[in-house]
This record gives C-alpha cells, structure tokens and sequence, in this order.
C-alpha cells in the first residue's frame, strides 16, 4: 500500500503583497514607478499624473494576483 504525501500549502508571494492589491473584481491595482526621487526636473502635470494608480487586468496582473493567494 503507498504512502500518502501531504500536499504543501501556497505561500503568498510577500514583496508582491507589498506592492499591490487585488481588487473585488480580481483585477490588480498598483502606483506608478517613478515618483519616489530625483523629481526637481519633473513637471508638476507630470509628477501629479504619477500620483494615480493603475488597474491592470492583463495576463501578468493574474499571475500576481494568484501568487498573492488570490482567485
């Protein structure tokens, strides 16, 4: 008779918590890159449209969305 192997768990994906969320549709909020520093040569329109974030639902967003333990 085999043995039985215990199936491991699904870790979240911790840096991929840190840096988005899903949201109630499934779809994958994140900020835009680019914000953080060196912002004097940067245009007030610009560095204010950087404020935004983003919602993507692409094919890569799902990946992250599921290593987050997401659906």
């Amino acid at each position: 008779m085999p043995l039985k192997v215990a199936k491991t768990k699904k870790k979240t994906h911790k840096a991929s918590v840190k840096r988005f969320r899903v949201t109630a549709t499934g779809l994958l909020k994140r900020s835009q890159a680019g914000k953080k520093h060196i912002n004097s040569h940067k245009t007030r329109k610009r560095k204010r449209q950087l404020r935004k974030g983003l919602v993507t639902g692409q094919k890569i967003a799902l990946k992250y969305v599921l290593a987050m333990g997401g659906k």
